[in-house]
């Protein structure tokens, strides 16, 4: 497990928003060239490594992108004005220091807004928005703040590292999907499958699950499965009718989710899933949601479509700088995909 931790961390700590995932990708590039027969980069970007068996061949989608920001323009003043790359709760970014990663090297700013000791009062209790808010890097105007390569177009990240709770318990940024992707690694390296295995890190997940609709009409897999996080239910102010997901109770087995809108899992998926995991006795949880969706959702209408299912980790505090996990559920959910990929043939043709 502490192999496993300190890949959540170096992936936690990297940076790479939807569109610009590269350094992400020569990470997972890194970890899984041992481990397949072949790697190679698509022209959308999406990594595909492939593993060369017999089929039933078997898709494993993990996201690499993380939500971000990115530079709209730079005022006179010298004061950033940015656009959010991917689903934010605009309170969760205000006052976070940022990196903007420019073509000269990193830049540090800070994420301000007016302070509350010059509102008024009703104004002091509404929620500050993202496009009331701006982006200071120092700059003392907009030729500096050029100078120091803050330009449109710049990708944006949180400044926030991987850190240890308890033995068990870590938070960081970007958990959603570095998780994920964990778990593919993972479980390629512990899988004694004899199906081909296509080993895909997408890009551009958050912002449309682009990444997954070319790679999988790319590969036409028999069965895909992709590997993301679920909200867990399990603190104050979420209801068990909004999330009966548990932190530390095992993997989450996707049945549906976005009410139907998004992915309503076969049943032959379900049951190689579940059957699977009573096996190698493996706790497991069903995830019956109405938000949300993942990568699943657009292979299975990729072409004449393709069965797939979701099998997520639990995770507190979803779309922030300061995700939460058990790093037991990330062990369990490793070990079940990597069951699941060795049982595949007893519920798929090819």
């Amino acid at each position: 497990m502490k192999k496993m931790r300190s890949l959540l961390e170096k992936l936690s700590n990297a940076h790479g928003i939807s569109g610009h995932e590269g350094n992400i990708c020569e990470l997972v590039r890194a970890e899984l060239k041992a481990h397949v027969d072949e790697i190679r980069v698509d022209s959308l970007g999406n990594l595909i490594a492939t593993k060369k068996g017999s089929r039933p061949s078997v898709m494993l989608a993990a996201h690499m992108d993380e939500i971000g920001l990115m530079v709209k323009c730079v005022e006179d003043s010298g004061f950033i004005r940015f656009v959010k790359v991917g689903g934010w709760f605009d309170q969760t970014l205000l006052n976070q220091r940022v990196i903007l990663h420019s073509k000269k090297g990193p830049l540090i700013g800070v994420i301000g807004s007016k302070p509350p000791h010059r509102m008024e009062e009703e104004e002091a209790k509404r929620v500050v928005k993202a496009d009331d808010m701006f982006i200071d890097v120092g700059a003392s105007s907009k030729k500096d703040a050029e100078k120091l390569g803050a330009i449109p177009g710049v990708p944006i990240t949180i400044d926030r590292e991987f850190r240890t709770l308890t033995d068990n318990m870590v938070t960081g940024k970007a958990f959603d999907n570095r998780a994920g992707l964990v778990m593919m690694i993972e479980a390629l390296k512990r899988t004694k499958a004899k199906s081909t295995i296509y080993a895909v890190g997408t890009v551009q997940e958050e912002v449309g699950l682009k990444g997954a609709k070319t790679s999988a009409f790319g590969l036409s897999p028999d069965v895909a499965l992709a590997t993301d996080i679920t909200i867990a239910g399990d603190h104050p102010g979420i209801e068990k009718k909004d999330s009966s997901i548990e932190i530390g109770k095992g993997p989450s087995i996707t049945v549906m989710d976005a009410a139907g809108r998004g992915i309503i899992t076969p049943a032959p998926v379900l049951r190689w899933l579940e059957e699977t995991a009573k096996k190698n006795k493996i706790p497991y949880q069903l995830d019956v949601s109405d938000g949300g969706t993942t990568d699943a959702t657009a292979i299975q209408l990729t072409k004449a479509g393709i069965p797939s299912g979701t099998l997520s980790m639990p995770m507190r505090y979803a779309h922030s700088p300061v995700e939460v996990l058990s790093l037991k559920d990330l062990d369990r959910c490793a070990e079940l995909v990597a069951r699941a990929l060795e049982t595949v043939g007893k519920y798929f043709r090819a």
